[in-house]
């Protein structure tokens, strides 16, 4: 009789795999699945309504018809989507909601829309954050995602239901970033590659499931050893889809350690609960605003917080040496952010470096030489800053 599965396996197999969870899940309990596009849709909305919201992962095919459909300075993820919808790889969902409109995934949409006679939803989040009336048009937006999972699911999604869906979420959501608080701290269990696969897996799975599994993982496990003089590493970016696994090792690899990101696999995703004490509508577009403050994004205007400002704190918050900036190739918002977010670091004096990833073709080995290099710069100045002190 074989070992039993851990939950980190489980994660995995769902986090590497999300057609196939969705397809098992759908067979076990005869409810319905959508793909969710990212990156603000709430999941509880689906969730009250008894479908499974599964967040559609970048995934590791070479993109063939997708560089057809969609020109070829759209970034990687969008061309992978467009060639999942053309070759039924997104057939498993029995419908699709997005509620961002970054125009290179506006484009995979519509690929999505034109090639599938699946319902597709389309709900555009206001961007300007602090606008008179950008609350009220959150609202808006938010209460046509409820009527339009009612009418998909047939299931009315009620203000009690939408309640237990928002604790439910929240319950996960504080797990997970304990998780990043231990890892600030110093406690490495989970490297980056992990905390990618257990985030990730929140995207995919029922969420009772992915909690129940992550209770498990954390009261099975054991601190995890102290950064042994490696170098403390914030990491960025990658505003929709997940980095590279093997990219991840090789930062760790080369003396580095993750002690704190703000990637939509991670903090970023898992910042910001919805407030339990107000009306379940109120609370989730109050959720939405508060993100922005929380961990600002690029693709998102508010005049009293910025990316760069929360860059320099966060860094001062974790006791990161150094920041390395993920940038997926034509990623305009990050592209646009970039001179900013490079003219604050170098001004604190952070040390930072920009790695451009790309769905396929990525150069690790001259990524291990500049990593290595911006690292031993670091421990060189940790070597003059001790000998300026003694």
């Amino acid at each position: 009789m074989g070992d039993a599965v851990s939950p980190l396996e489980r994660m995995a197999e769902a986090a590497d795999d999300p057609a196939g969870y969705a397809a098992r899940w759908k067979a076990r309990t005869g409810s319905p699945a959508v793909g969710v596009l990212p990156m603000n849709f709430p999941a509880e909305i689906a969730h009250a309504a008894g479908v499974l919201p599964v967040v559609v992962q970048e995934d590791r095919n070479p993109i063939t018809l997708g560089n057809n459909l969609l020109s070829e300075f759209n970034c990687g993820y969008s061309r992978n989507l467009a060639d999942q919808a053309a070759t039924g790889r997104l057939d498993v969902f029995d419908a699709v909601f997005m509620a961002d409109h970054c125009i290179q995934l506006i484009g995979a949409a519509d690929v999505i829309r034109e090639l599938s006679d699946r319902p597709f939803h389309f709900g555009q989040l206001i961007s300007s954050m602090n606008d008179p009336w950008t609350p009220e048009q959150v609202r808006l937006t938010l209460a046509g995602f409820v009527e339009e999972m009612s009418a998909f699911a047939g299931v009315e999604v009620t203000e009690e239901r939408l309640g237990r869906s928002i604790r439910a979420y929240n319950r996960g959501r504080r797990l997970l970033r304990r998780l990043y608080t231990d890892r600030r701290d110093g406690d490495a269990r989970f490297g980056p590659t992990e905390l990618q696969t257990i985030v990730k897996s929140s995207m995919v799975m029922q969420r009772e499931e992915h909690t129940a599994l992550l209770e498990e993982l954390v009261a099975a496990s054991v601190p995890g050893a102290r950064d042994g003089g490696r170098v403390r590493v914030h990491l960025s970016a990658h505003l929709c889809h997940a980095p590279k696994p093997e990219l991840l090792e090789l930062i760790e690899e080369s003396g580095g350690l993750v002690v704190d990101d703000d990637l939509f696999h991670g903090v970023r995703h898992v910042s910001t609960d919805a407030d339990e004490d107000r009306p379940p509508l109120d609370a989730l577009v109050s959720q939405y605003l508060r993100r922005n403050v929380a961990v600002p994004c690029p693709t998102r205007a508010q005049s009293d917080v910025d990316w760069d400002s929360y860059l320099v704190d966060a860094v001062r918050r974790s006791g990161a040496e150094a920041v390395i900036s993920l940038m997926v190739k034509y990623c305009e918002p990050h592209m646009l952010y970039l001179p900013e977010v490079r003219k604050r670091l170098d001004a604190e004096g952070v040390p930072h470096l920009l790695l451009e990833t790309e769905h396929e073709g990525m150069p690790l080995e001259t990524m291990r030489t500049r990593i290595e290099a911006m690292f031993e710069q670091v421990r060189l100045g940790r070597t003059r800053t001790h000998a300026a002190s003694a």
